[in-house]
């Protein structure tokens, strides 16, 4: 078709062998329209009585592709498929103009077309930009997109960074060329925001900047060519393409950088002739579509520095409710720092495992960080226990030992008064002896007493003394007749083991309960809220003989049993615990080899825990004597 009547930028296709006297035969098969699944360009299909038969189906024609009848056969047979139609047409200015016609509705129908697969593509990428939470996978996406939406060689993003003095650098986080070694290189130091570089100027306009070749920038530009780049990469820089990122109150975040569009998306630009073959100019289309990335782009930047504002607001919570913990019970302090390292290597261990039933086990960063934080948490709940049961190291309640001995004290002075009362009538060895086998007796008393109080297993014999004492009695000053042990202390004296009594247990066993509901009242990110399960259940064991739920099976989800098991291997070997000695770290192992076959430990995690070389590290920390 005549180039001063038809766009350009308009094909016309047709059957072969179709007579046309306006397009002297200077068009494209049909075929090639009908088949292809895609057309990058505007276009106008003629089609005669033979051709319309072929395209009955409407998905066969593209949608931008505007449809002309050249004879009443068709026309008739397109009705209002046609846009157009010469049928009965015999006047060559008025076909010109026609075609004239067809070749404009199809550019804009192209354009639109465009725009709607451009649209599409940027809100595709803005969607996969807003999921992407890691920082540096995010900003490799930003990079990625931009040349590929610009078919460019070479892409980098700069982001604003104030330094000392208050000036406003810009400073390279990446750059991707396909041209060069490595195509992720790293960049350089950065460029002021002033007019002296292309990149700072485009950030003090706060608009784009296009350039068509940077080794023949235009005399009236403030900024000079900087060749620095291209000698130390062996690179040719031409076309290049400078787009701000600005927040939402203008401020600049950043510059996306695209250099080198081609029109070969495998040519290697290394040279000038490579640069005078394949590179061309950007385009106010690759503007419109960096811009609009750009702003996707600041937006996801934004977001991910909140993001990681809130996670750094969460590990500072979590590493200052760990502190509070220390601080009230510094008996065990570093034991939660202790078992979430514990917890995340044998997590990391259990992902390397190639056969047994946890084989296809992969913890995701969220989850691994969120396995962390149940793990550094799960004893957050005993800040509401009671600090004399927190800390309670004996038997007896605080000062209750030091009671019974200033008792004893009163008893022996008052067996002495006794003896001095008595001695008429005995001789005075007789009654040293008996004044002394008094004492004796009251002395085995004490350390049947302190035997009793330490947090070992209680032997049947010393529970038998202790009974044979509180039965004794002596006067007290005041007249009155007062047992050797009150029935409270005997009580806590006659505990089997350990040294807390039911109702003591059951106040420090409540501490999950305050585990739970302290850190489900925090507004936890989707995927760290599995924690307050996680942590709720540290307790639970398969067999549902723990607590507090007696959950068995299943019903424990594989992080709490993973934090059940650190949990229970740093109790047996910390070095720390006043009532009781730390356990050799094989001697734990064993332990926990048995509570696996009594059913209380998973088999599983525990082999894996033995397997791996990452338990042994307790035994640099374990006391000599150990």
């Amino acid at each position: 078709m005549d180039g001063e009547t038809v766009t350009p930028a308009c094909v016309l296709y047709a059957r072969p062998g179709t007579a046309c006297d306006v397009c002297d035969s200077r068009y494209r098969p049909a075929d090639e329209l009908l088949t292809a699944a895609t057309i990058m360009t505007p276009s106008v299909l003629l089609v005669d009585a033979t051709l319309a038969e072929r395209i009955r189906d409407p998905r066969s024609v593209p949608e931008h592709a505007i449809i002309v009848a050249t004879d009443e056969q068709a026309a008739t047979a397109l009705g209002k498929r046609a846009a157009l139609s010469l049928a009965g047409m015999t006047d060559v200015a008025a076909r010109r103009a026609i075609f004239h016609a067809a070749c404009q509705e199809a550019s804009a129908e192209y354009t639109i077309a465009q725009f709607e697969d451009e649209f599409h593509e940027v809100s595709r990428i803005g969607i996969a930009l807003m999921r992407e939470r890691d920082r540096k996978a995010l900003l490799r996406l930003i990079v990625t997109q931009s040349k590929r939406l610009t078919f460019s060689d070479g892409g980098g993003l700069l982001l604003a960074r104030d330094d000392v003095d208050g000036r406003q650098w810009l400073r390279p986080v990446l750059y991707a060329f396909d041209s060069i070694e490595g195509q992720w290189i790293a960049p350089e130091s950065g460029y002021l925001l002033d007019d002296t570089t292309l990149i700072g100027h485009a950030a003090m306009l706060k608009q784009p900047v296009v350039i068509a070749d940077m080794y023949d920038l235009p005399h009236d530009e403030l900024f000079e060519r900087a060749l620095e780049f291209d000698l130390a990469h062996q690179y040719r820089r031409r076309s290049m393409l400078a787009v701000p990122m600005l927040d939402q109150l203008g401020h600049v975040l950043g510059v996306l950088l695209c250099v080198n569009r081609k029109t070969d998306p495998n040519a290697r630009i290394r040279t000038k002739e490579d640069a005078d073959r394949y590179v061309i100019e950007y385009s106010k289309r690759e503007v419109r579509l960096v811009r609009m990335l750009a702003s996707q782009a600041a937006i996801a930047i934004e977001n991910a520095r909140l993001y990681a504002q809130v996670e750094d607001a969460f590990e500072s919570f979590v590493q200052a409710a760990v502190s509070a913990i220390d601080l009230r019970d510094p008996a065990t302090a570093g034991h939660s720092q202790r078992v979430a390292e514990l917890v995340t290597t044998l997590a990391e261990d259990l992902e390397r495992k190639e056969s047994g039933p946890y084989r296809d086990v992969r913890f995701s960063p969220g989850q691994m960080r969120a396995l962390r934080f149940a793990a550094l948490l799960h004893d957050v709940g005993k800040i509401a226990v009671p600090e004399d049961l927190l800390l309670k190291a004996k038997k007896l309640p605080r000062g209750g030992l030091e009671r019974i001995e200033a008792r004893f004290d009163l008893i022996a002075r008052t067996i002495e008064l006794e003896a001095c009362r008595t001695r008429a009538g005995t001789s005075e060895a007789d009654a040293d002896t008996a004044l002394a086998a008094q004492l004796e007796e009251l002395e085995h008393f004490r350390v049947v007493v302190r035997t009793a109080d330490e947090p070992s297993v209680l032997d049947e014999p010393v529970a038998a003394e202790l009974r044979v004492i509180a039965e004794r009695t002596y006067e007290r000053p005041d007249g009155t007749i007062a047992p050797y042990l009150t029935p409270e202390e005997l009580h806590y004296l006659e505990l089997p083991k350990g040294t807390l009594d039911p109702s003591e247990r059951a106040e420090v066993e409540a501490h999950v309960t305050a585990t739970r509901d302290l850190l489900a009242s925090i507004p936890w990110t989707d995927e760290l809220k599995e924690l307050v399960t996680y942590a709720y259940g540290h307790h639970e064991l398969l067999n549902g003989a723990g607590y507090p739920h007696h959950l068995a099976g299943d019903e424990i989800p594989l992080q709490t049993r993973l934090i059940t098991i650190a949990d229970i291997f740093d109790a047996l070997t910390a070095a720390d615990r006043p009532y009781k000695p730390a356990v050799p770290v094989e001697r734990a192992m064993e332990m926990l080899r048995a509570d696996a076959e009594a059913g209380q430990l998973d088999p599983e995690l525990v082999k894996v825990m033995a397997e791996s070389e990452s338990y042994r590290r307790r035994a640099a920390t374990d006391p000599p004597d150990a």
